[in-house]
């Protein structure tokens, strides 16, 4: 109990910037809630940052809503989408995806030994940037042996550029005339973490939304076979940096797994397919799911609220410029391949 009522200040903290949030965002829809929720606690943020007691207090209630409320925002808009939509945008979408989830890993791999960025940071940075952002940085990180700074950098500078995409793809979307369904092709299969696709893609528009979360949602599943993949590289001894650089003996700190982790689907996945398939055989009507759907749209707001409250802009720019650029060049690449590969679709 104690822990619950320790969540409620940063909680109703959150709530009440993703309302504001979602009234600025009525009046200039063109930005949209998540954005105005976004910026709402990056701002507050900073203010907080000169004070730490308070932002300590706040922090559980923080951290329960950027991320379970986020999620319970995801499975409630799989309440008003049909198994047949899913399917559909999801066939829709496989090419685009697998194309861009090649040239993440391609650009990661030559970008980073050129960059001169340790190999496990390059796979982690072009696994968070290919699949699903913070999700598959943390999948990954234990299957190839990564060291906590590596993890620590990785999520930085993903977060860097997913704050980066929630601002600008709406802004080169009209640029390039993207229509609501090309628009949530390219942020589902572009953006990396579920929480900037979102914000981009119902920021757009609400139809572009949901045709990027089902987009997103379909990403995510790659988890699955890239994580097997990492982990039978790393059983061979792919990622051992002594191995790595040609010494005879290994160096590393960080033993190397005796065998692949087990890839974990995310459990919102699973409900958000769920919820569809009670939408799909009727047992929630049209009316409720909608219904539903509009709840968690206001849930993405007070979600996207908590994560500008946890953006720690100090820490991503302590990250180091190779790191950063690598990520640079990762994301301009999937972006601008998504891009095309989206407009031959």
């Amino acid at each position: 109990m104690n822990k619950r009522l320790d969540a409620l200040p940063g909680l109703a903290l959150c709530a009440l910037l993703g309302s504001l949030g979602a009234f600025l965002g009525g009046l200039l829809p063109v930005v949209g809630a998540a954005i105005f929720a976004l910026a709402l606690g990056i701002l507050v943020r900073l203010v907080l940052g000169q004070a730490p007691a308070p932002l300590a207090r706040l922090s559980p209630g923080i951290g329960l809503a950027s991320k379970p409320v986020l999620q319970i925002a995801v499975v409630l808009l799989g309440a008003k989408l049909s198994l047949g939509t899913i399917a559909q945008v999801g066939s829709q979408s496989i090419l685009v995806m697998l194309g861009s989830l090649g040239v993440a890993f391609l650009v990661a791999g030559l970008a980073g030994r050129a960059l001169g960025v340790e190999r496990r940071l390059a796979v982690l940075v072009g696994t968070g940037t290919a699949i699903c952002g913070g999700s598959a940085i943390a999948a990954a990180a234990p299957v190839i042996g990564a060291e906590d700074s590596d993890t620590a950098y990785a999520f930085s500078v993903i977060f860097a550029f997913n704050l980066a995409a929630v601002f600008l793809f709406p802004a080169l979307g009209h640029l390039f005339g993207l229509s609501d369904t090309g628009f949530g092709l390219w942020a589902g299969t572009a953006i990396n973490d579920t929480s900037s696709v979102v914000a981009a893609s119902y920021a757009w528009s609400q139809a572009a939304g949901d045709y990027a979360v089902i987009v997103k949602l379909t990403r995510t599943l790659m988890i699955i076979p890239i994580t097997l993949v990492l982990g039978w590289l790393a059983g061979r001894g792919h990622f051992d940096p002594a191995l790595a650089s040609g010494q005879d003996s290994p160096a590393s700190t960080t033993p190397r797994p005796s065998r692949p982790a087990r890839a974990r689907l995310p459990w919102f996945i699973v409900a958000f397919l769920g919820a569809s398939l009670l939408r799909t055989l009727g047992i929630i009507p049209e009316g409720l799911g909608k219904a539903l759907a509009e709840a968690g749209v206001l849930l993405i707001a007070v979600a996207l609220a908590g994560i500008g409250l946890s953006t720690d802009l100090g820490r991503i720019a302590r990250t180091g410029w190779r790191p950063l650029v690598l990520g640079l060049l990762v994301w301009a690449a999937v972006a601008t391949s998504s891009l095309l590969l989206g407009s031959l679709v």
